[in-house]
């Protein structure tokens, strides 16, 4: 009797509505799965159409070129003597769901639609699809007649069913249902079903990935069987990135794994299971075994198939393996240049545009554009044929190979640095010795001339000139020619981008990339439609802090010794003049918090979703040691004003790769208000409230130990210490 099985789980790049393409990866990832062994082939979530078609799956045609496709699926040789199922979206008495379809030697075995939709983060899935709310029952489903003509079939079943096969029997959940508390894993499995397949949309956050593989070690921990993760990878057309990491989990351990990141757009992963293994574990476990035996059972749709083999003896199974995870570094080295790639090649431009200003947020972005160069070169020496063919696209060459990144990078990227009159030297060095050593096509230029005209344009018109700050300006006039200063460096960038491959010798243009990072945003401390603007932004997700670290790793990683001092160096804007030529303006003085601390407000504003009270109770115990709760409540109030003034910026945000959980990304992930009562006077109030309550309490206790003290001692100061503070603490309260 056979008892080993190989099945193999299907990483797929694919692309929103781009239904030929997906066809062929989907093909590709059947005939490789076949190639290694496999009997069964899983793939991710709606990997026909794509996952990220958001509106046009209230379209009638996304539907149509869905059961096309699948049309060719069936009647692929490729397709034969393999038990396949895929992901697509399915129309089921004018109800839409989102369904694995899965099929046998051209006939629809089962059509199984989503039970549990995820509607947090990223995800809007209940716009679009519904729940299958009709547990343990299937339905009659009758077939497009383009369908029909292949499988003979006018009705197929839909609905929560398993597949029985003649030796095991086969599961299905959707990418949420393994995340919600009622997964179906627990009663398919104790319904004896050995093989559980997810196919799922899972997208990048930094520090996230040991979430996903915890869960699928769990879902067969406790009660056994076999899991299969597939999940897609890349860029699909949004600005989320799924990361892959499709794997195998028997018994509570990952067997079997796929790369996180990767420029492959197929990579096909197979495990070897031994079905007696899973039966033994479960069969020790009494109290499950006790469980199972009344459990309710799933309707079972047979198909005479066997996924094992009688002479099976010679496969071998395969063992536990330990995961590595990437460090957060890593994660930003690899899934931002990978994200890049895909809009790259996908968008017909051909390179990128990037302000170089020698600071960490543009350093960020070249590194991340040459960590890209750097796994071009690399799949390519590995006979990478699709990522040759894809760069050779790109540079409209069809006998370029890249020799190096540095080569590839000088080729695809286009760095410059636009000094005004208020640009240090240091900077200018500083961007330059970067350019050199990643190798990108670089120049400086001098905007003076543009910022003049521009100005000459307003006093023309009203008779005035203004003038900064520190010369007898007021804050208006200072900020103004703050502001014309970065619009016109964005003016600049769009036209070089335009041009510059014209300037070259070779056709087509650049995507300008933009380096303001997700504290910026959150803060809103860029301007509107300045050099932030841009058409795409690797770097918009990602915090300060987690930049730095990035860049100390790309230091060693690219061996790019300029990076230590661009990490030195303060963080500043350069658009206020210098004093004897060093910078007077540093970014954190101009916020008025630091990034640290921006980062702290970004993480309980939206991740624990705090309001200004609620913040102030959090971090008046958290940075107890270092502020009292006045100026707690200050720093505070400080944030939610500027957050409130400077939403609206939002909404012009450029699309950045998402990777930070607090994400002020107003389009997608961060669903609120871009115009706000700016004084916030209940809540402030509130915590204005809290503070005197917090300063009797201590008045009180200092007030009691000094009695108690005074006892003890006559000649203690300190009753005249706690008159001090109260004193002080009353002043306080009235400012």
């Amino acid at each position: 009797m056979g008892r080993k099985v190989t099945v193999a789980v299907c990483t797929l790049n694919q692309w929103a509505l781009d239904f030929e393409g997906n066809l062929n990866r989907i093909l590709q990832s059947i005939q490789e799965a076949k190639e290694l062994g496999a009997l069964y082939r899983t793939g991710p979530e709606l990997e026909i159409c794509g996952y990220s078609c958001e509106d046009h799956f209230h379209e009638s045609d996304t539907y149509l070129h869905s059961w096309q496709v699948l049309v060719e699926l069936l009647k692929s040789p490729t397709c034969k003597d393999i038990l396949i199922d895929v992901g697509m979206p399915v129309q089921h008495r004018n109800v839409s769901y989102n369904c694995r379809v899965a099929f046998f030697n051209r006939k629809i075995i089962l059509i199984r639609p989503k039970m549990i939709l995820c509607d947090d983060g990223n995800y809007r899935e209940t716009r679009w699809f519904s729940c299958w709310t009709k547990d343990r029952q299937i339905e009659d489903f009758y077939l497009p007649r383009m369908i029909t003509a292949v499988t003979n079939q006018s009705t197929v079943p839909i609905g929560d069913a398993v597949i029985s096969t003649r030796d095991t029997c086969i599961g299905f959940e959707i990418c949420e249902e393994l995340w919600n508390p009622q997964s179906r894993h627990i009663p398919l499995s104790l319904d004896g079903v050995e093989i559980i397949s997810n196919g799922s949309g899972s997208y990048m956050e930094l520090r996230k990935a040991y979430v996903t593989v915890d869960l699928v070690k769990s879902a067969t921990f406790k009660s056994g069987g076999a899991y299969l993760f597939s999940n897609l990878r890349g860029c699909d057309g949004q600005r989320i990135y799924f990361n892959g990491c499709s794997c195998v989990a028997v018994n509570g351990e990952i067997v079997s794994r796929g790369q996180q990141f990767g420029l492959i757009d197929v990579e096909v992963t197979t495990a070897t299971i031994d079905l007696e293994d899973i039966r033994s574990y479960r069969a020790k476990n009494r109290s499950r075994c006790h469980l199972a035996a009344s459990n309710k059972p799933f309707p079972r749709i047979y198909v005479d198939f066997s996924l094992s083999d009688d002479e099976d003896i010679h496969l071998t199974t395969n063992p536990p393996i330990q995961w590595h995870y990437l460090s957060p570094e890593e994660e930003i080295s690899l899934g931002p240049a990978c994200w890049l790639w895909d809009y790259l090649r996908r968008s017909g431009q051909g390179g990128f545009f990037l302000p170089l200003s020698g600071g960490v947020d543009s350093s960020s972005t070249a590194c991340i554009v040459f960590s890209m160069c750097t796994q071009i070169c690399e799949a390519i020496k590995k006979g990478e044929s699709q990522v040759l063919y894809d760069v050779r696209k790109i540079m409209c060459q069809p006998d370029y190979t890249p020799s190096d990144p540095m080569e590839l990078c000088n080729k695809l990227l286009v760095t410059c640095y636009m000094a005004s009159e208020n640009s240090s030297r240091e900077t200018k060095q500083r961007a330059s010795q970067l350019a050199s050593q990643i190798g990108s096509y670089h120049f400086p230029i001098l905007i003076d001339t543009a910022v003049n005209a521009a100005l000459g344009i307003f006093t023309a018109a009203t008779g005035l000139l203004p003038i900064f700050k520190s010369k007898g300006g007021c804050p208006r006039q200072n900020l103004a020619l703050q502001n014309i200063q970065a619009r016109i460096r964005m003016v600049l960038s769009y036209l070089f981008a335009q041009l510059m491959l014209w300037v070259r010798g070779r056709p087509g243009g650049l995507l300008v990339l933009g380096s303001s990072n997700v504290d910026e945003a959150l803060r809103g401390y860029m301007t509107k439609y300045d050099c932030s603007s841009a058409d795409i932004n690797p770097i918009g997700g990602i915090s300060k802090t987690d930049l730095k670290s990035f860049l100390y790793y790309a230091k060693n990683r690219f061996f790019l010794p300029s990076l230590s001092e661009i990490l030195e160096a303060p963080p500043t804007a350069e658009l206020e003049p210098l004093a004897d030529g060093q910078i007077t303006q540093t970014d954190e003085q101009d916020m008025g918090m630091t990034y640290a601390e921006l980062s702290e407000f970004g993480t309980l504003r939206k991740t624990y979703k705090c309001g200004p009270y609620s913040m102030f109770e959090k971090l008046v115990h958290k940075w107890s040691d270092k502020c009292t709760p006045k100026e707690v409540a200050e720093k505070v109030k400080h944030f939610f004003r500027c957050y409130a003034i400077n939403r609206h910026k939002m909404t012009v945000l450029t699309p950045s790769y998402h990777a930070e959980t607090y994400s002020p990304d107003d389009n997608r992930f961060d669903l609120r208000p871009f115009l706000y009562r700016v004084h916030w006077n209940w809540q402030f109030k509130t915590i204005d409230d809290a503070v005197i309550q917090m300063s009797k309490e201590k008045r009180t206790s200092v007030s009691r130990v000094g009695y108690e003290q005074s006892k003890t001692n006559p000649n203690s100061p300190t009753t005249t210490l706690s008159s001090s503070f109260t004193k002080n603490d009353r002043q306080g309260v009235l400012i």
